[in-house]
């Protein structure tokens, strides 16, 4: 385990409302307010079933995307997701198609725009307008786009109702003569239509790009997907059902406005504008945030050096200017040689050739055996969602037929060139696959390991994770005098060794194990000792102060030589059960962390107690620490015992300092004037403790 540093990352601003209303709002757009016209045309009114088919590769693409995104939530999405475990000849790939994906749904939605802005302007000709709106969105996120997420909240808010009107009032005109001759069209051009309507439900592609910027991702992320699919799955369903059943079907075969179409019937001239505007709502949020979300792929691939250096540089209000150029390029060229069909079937075809390297990465990252590959949500039937994935995806690009299929291997094919003679010279990374291979001697990409673990100490702990409790039982050696770490772990292990099958001499073994394979973190002064062992029933932490330092040397892993000697003044001492390896590198990584938080080494310094000791370690939200005085208000506790001092839920007192002694905070302990107590629990509770309690001796800092 390599140094740990903080990096520069983007700011977590959003919420599971804001997740799921990004994710319904890029998914219900062309898919429902154009495609249902263009399906028709090859399936009738079996495009009812052409949707829900398409669900069975989408399925395991969700929750392969959702189980990547919560271990590795990093801006780039998909691309990043397949650099990562597959490897940059893959990632060149993944990033080039997904780029080309999204730029094809873009062009797809202004299409659907154009067509429903004609409704009102019969005059305006579809591509011209598609191409006019498509510059005028690139010059507004040439100028930035802040993202708003209570603008999208109420949106989409706005939208789902409108839709509920549309649903409620129209389950009530169906006529179900309309579905005669509905497997007319054959089940080869049924499954056809499946693929091309796939594009319908790639939003949330959207979503894992943005996945750095959500806050508490391994519950938001899936939360939030997995609303927002089930929501488009049921509006699709129901609303498709809906066209089918209130507009007869020669109508519907072609038909670019088909919602607006279908509530014409339903509620007359109003209920046509009151559709049209929610297509367009729907189309402005998708091809806006498309254009947006499309533009950040070549810069994020310049960053990996995949694309050249001019696609990195940013204008003077930070916007990737070059990157949004030649993505709306592509769309104005795009709109002027493609037909809305084609266009269509092209960003289904290589969105689901994606989605199939997804579920492949999820295999590889799982087979890799990364300790720090640590998803906050695991895909279930694992491996066979996977498989089921795979194949499904490539069977419905198959049947979509000879355009399509080309247009992927061609893709591929660009992406492979283009990683053989520009980018394979300039990457020097590797992925997970890597990881398979170790035991036949093939290349293995350290980095990744490394990266992953500095994901770690982004993401934090879970709420499970016993940090708080560990911190507080360890035990504490403040040494007063110059030592060797050799030496210093002669006590340490002594007291280890009672918690542990192992003598101490054994226990010394493993942790200079450590220091002689570079796997003790050694930076900024502190040092972290660590292995896992069967048979050890709970993490075990021992903490160690040394004002004078510790003299602790570094070995070369490849030649065992001593390569540096280090002063540190804090070694934090962990062991942990051999059976959860992750749990033991996120404690590793919040204590990582935390030391590298500007104010921790002055109040590790500055500590007089035991108590003050543990407490500097602990995450500042998490825990409060006051001392009980008559005359304010922590007198109400003095002489109350410990079983009856009345706590928020999941609050706990874990430590009382009496006279520089921590005692043990049993039932029966009665709390006396001047003792030092520390509370643990959830943030909000802390918080209301904090009111309570605030502004007497609090040791929490700001």
């Amino acid at each position: 385990m390599g140094n740990f540093s903080k990096n520069r990352k983007l700011k977590k601003e959003l919420g599971l409302l804001d997740v799921y209303a990004i994710a319904t709002g890029t998914t219900l757009s062309a898919g429902f307010f154009l495609l249902p016209g263009l399906a028709a045309e090859l399936a009738g009114p079996a495009i009812l079933l052409a949707y829900i088919i398409a669900t069975i590769p989408l399925i395991p693409a969700m929750f392969s995307i959702v189980e990547l995104s919560t271990a590795m939530p990093r801006a780039g999405g998909v691309y990043y997701f397949l650099d990562r475990s597959l490897g940059p000849f893959f990632g060149t790939i993944g990033g080039i198609g997904t780029w080309m994906a999204l730029i094809l749904k873009v062009t797809f939605s202004l299409i659907g725009m154009s067509a429903y802005i004609a409704l009102f302007f019969p005059e305006a000709p579809i591509v011209p307008t598609a191409i006019a709106i498509a510059l005028l969105l690139g010059i507004l996120n040439l100028y930035g786009a802040k993202k708003s997420g209570h603008f999208q909240i109420m949106l989409v808010v706005g939208l789902l109702l409108i839709l509920a009107v549309f649903i409620f009032s129209g389950v009530q005109e169906i006529n179900f003569a309309h579905f005669n001759g509905f497997f007319d069209a054959g089940f080869k051009n049924i499954l056809a239509t499946s693929g091309l309507v796939y594009i319908s439900y790639v939003g949330v592609t959207k979503i894992a790009s943005l996945s750095e910027e959500v806050k508490n991702p391994e519950r938001n992320l899936p939360l939030g997907i997995f609303l927002a699919l089930g929501s488009a799955i049921l509006i699709y369903a129901v609303g498709i059902y809906i066209i089918v059943g209130v507009l007869p079907i020669e109508q519907l075969k072609g038909n670019l406005t088909p919602v607006a179409s279908t509530a014409n019937i339903i509620f007359g001239a109003w209920g046509t504008i009151l559709l049209s505007v929610a297509a367009l709502l729907a189309f402005i949020s998708v091809a806006n945030a498309g254009i947006l979300s499309a533009s950040r792929y070549p810069l994020a691939m310049s960053r990996d050096h995949i694309f050249q250096n001019a696609f990195r540089k940013l204008s003077k209000r930070g916007i990737p200017t070059l990157s949004i150029f030649i993505t709306v390029l592509i769309i104005v060229l795009i709109l002027v040689f493609l037909d809305p069909l084609r266009i269509a079937k092209l960003a289904s075809a290589f969105q689901l050739f994606m989605f199939a390297l997804v579920c492949f990465a999820v295999i590889v990252m799982r087979e890799s055996k990364i300790e720090s590959y640590d998803p906050g949500y695991k895909s279930p039937w694992y491996p066979w969602m996977q498989i089921l994935g795979i194949f499904a995806a490539f069977w419905l690009i198959i049947e979509m037929g000879f355009l399509p299929i080309m247009f992927s291997l061609g893709l591929v094919l660009v992406s492979i060139l283009w990683y053989w003679l520009y980018a394979k010279r300039r990457v020097i990374r590797s992925g997970a696959i890597y990881h398979l291979f170790e035991r036949l001697g093939r290349q293995r990409y350290e980095g990744l390991d490394t990266e992953l673990r500095g994901i770690l100490i982004e993401k934090g702990l879970r709420k499970d994770d016993p940090f708080e409790q560990i911190v507080t039982g360890s035990k504490v050696f403040d040494l007063p005098k110059e030592m060797q770490f050799e030496d210093v772990l002669k006590p340490v292990s002594e007291w280890l060794s009672k918690f542990m099958p192992l003598s101490p001499k054994e226990i010394e073994e493993q942790f200079l194990e450590g220091t002689r394979v570079g796997a003790t973190p050694v930076t900024h002064g502190f040092a972290l000792p660590h292995f896992r062992l069967d048979k050890v029933k709970q993490t075990e932490m021992v903490l160690v102060r040394s004002k004078p330092g510790v003299h602790i040397t570094l070995i070369d892993p490849l030649t065992h030589e001593p390569e540096e000697d280090q002063i540190v003044n804090a070694l934090f001492f962990l062991v942990s059960p051999e059976n959860n390896p992750t749990q033991h590198l996120r404690i590793l990584a919040q204590i990582a962390g935390r030391v590298d938080d500007n104010e921790f080494s002055t109040l590790w310094k500055n500590a007089e107690t035991e108590q003050e000791l543990k407490e500097s370690l602990l995450r500042n939200e998490q825990f409060l620490s006051f001392t009980l005085r008559k005359g304010d208000k922590t007198e109400s506790i003095i002489n109350k015992s410990v079983k009856l001092f009345t706590l928020p839920e999941n609050c706990l007192v874990v430590m009382i300092n009496r006279n520089n002694k921590i005692l043990i905070p049993k039932g029966d302990v009665i709390f006396r004037e001047g003792d030092r107590i520390t509370i643990i629990g959830e943030p909000k509770k802390i918080n209301e403790l904090e009111k309570i309690y605030a502004g007497f001796h609090s040791f929490r800092t700001e």
